[in-house]
Parts: structure tokens; C-alpha cells; sequence
């Protein structure tokens, strides 16, 4: 998962996804034709309540309050709080959306596409190798929705929805996928939850450099 941007740390609010989630969220002027979205969805805790465990580093299954209590190496959100982020606002009344997500928030995160204002188009699927022992199946991909809004024309036709790319370190995306979207989807172009900077696109995200504002000062 990709990180959020840092909040203030004399900010009376401690859960970064509290305040973007406020209600007071500022926007950049700029509408873009294509976002690309990878939120930090909260995922040891919807495992936790699912009854499922997992494995740390050093082998040990962890499972239940646990689990839910282990450090993540970023912060998270949930569901109400990602649906929350003013994206409606950032994006061309017609336009093109790239949500990722994992099978534990499938459905949750058609719940964010609505509040988006965006419609699905297809199911893209990243089929990966397998790591870790979650469930009866051990899931070995990831998925991102693609979405539209309004009647935005694609570059040109994309054949396949499955794809098998390398890892790469934790939780990033694989910059192939970037090359495609960038080869299907007109700009500008905008990834929210960046974990680096990219050639031709604006980003936020506590890696990137932040060319919109998600939320306000805590002084305004």
C-alpha cells in the first residue's frame, strides 16, 4: 500500500485518515483527465474481524485482536474515510479512474466508486506469486477497477485484463502498468497515494511531491 502524506504533528487530530476525511478538504484548481488511486485500505483489520491470521516475518501466526494490533509500516484508512476524499472534485466531468484494491475490500470498494462518481469499466487483475497463508485459496493477485465518468475515449483498445507482473518492494505497483495506463488513458494525469515521483504526472502521497491538497491546515 502506498503511504499518506504527513500530518502536522501539533495537530489536535492523530489519524491522518480523520482528517481527510473532515469535510474540510481543499482542492487544486487543475481537473485531470485520468487518477490512478492505491488507498491504504485497512487491511489486518478487516482480517481480524474475518476470524483469518497471518504470518510475520519470523513465521509466527498472528490472528484475531493480534493481528489487528500489529504495527503497519503505513498508515491506514477505512472505507468511509477513503470514500470521503474529494476526488469528484479533481477529476474532468469526463475521465478515466484506476482504483486498486485487494479481495478482502471487493466489494467495499464499488461503495468508493459511487462516492467518486465513477461508473466500473473492467476489472483489471495482477496475478503475482503467492506470499503468505490467508484463507482456503491463498490469494496471488491484486485487482484495480477501471472506471469511467462521463464519455472520455480511450487512446486506443487494451486486449486482456489479466496480467502478470514482478514484484517489486512492499506493497508498490509495477511501473508497467503506469506505461499502460499511459497508453489507453489521456492527461493530465494524477496518482493519488504515490510512492514516487513519474515523468508527466502529478502525485500526492508522503513519498511524492503533492500537487493537490486533500486536506486543509489545521490553522485555516
Amino acid at each position: 500500500m502506498p503511504h499518506l502524506p504527513a500530518i502536522d504533528a501539533d495537530s489536535p487530530t492523530t489519524a491522518a485518515g480523520q482528517v481527510l476525511a473532515s469535510g474540510h478538504c481543499s482542492v487544486s484548481s487543475l481537473r485531470y483527465a485520468t487518477i490512478v488511486a492505491d488507498p491504504p485500505w485497512a487491511y489486518k483489520s478487516k482480517m481480524a474481524a474475518n476470524g483469518f491470521g497471518y504470518r510475520d516475518k519470523d513465521g509466527n501466526r498472528i490472528m484475531g485482536t493480534a493481528m489487528k494490533a500489529a504495527p503497519m509500516p503505513y498508515p491506514t484508512m477505512s472505507v468511509d474515510e477513503i470514500a470521503a476524499l474529494p476526488v469528484r472534485e479533481l477529476a474532468e466531468d469526463d475521465s478515466h479512474l484506476y482504483l486498486w484494491t485487494t479481495q478482502a475490500f471487493l466489494r467495499d470498494t464499488y461503495r468508493v466508486l459511487d462516492a467518486w462518481g465513477f461508473r466500473q469499466g473492467a476489472l483489471l487483475v495482477w496475478s503475482k506469486p503467492p506470499m503468505g497463508v490467508v484463507g482456503t485459496y491463498v490469494c496471488s493477485v491484486e485487482f484495480c477497477i477501471f472506471a469511467r465518468r462521463g464519455s472520455l475515449e480511450a487512446k486506443r483498445r487494451q486486449i486482456g485484463t489479466c496480467y502478470q507482473w514482478p514484484r517489486t518492494k512492499h506493497s508498490a505497483k509495477p511501473e508497467a502498468f503506469q506505461d499502460m495506463v499511459e497508453s489507453v488513458s489521456p492527461g493530465p494525469y494524477l496518482e493519488l497515494f504515490a510512492r514516487r515521483q513519474r515523468l508527466g504526472w502529478h502525485t500526492w502521497g508522503n513519498e511524492s511531491l503533492c500537487h493537490v491538497d486533500l486536506h486543509s491546515s489545521q490553522n485555516s
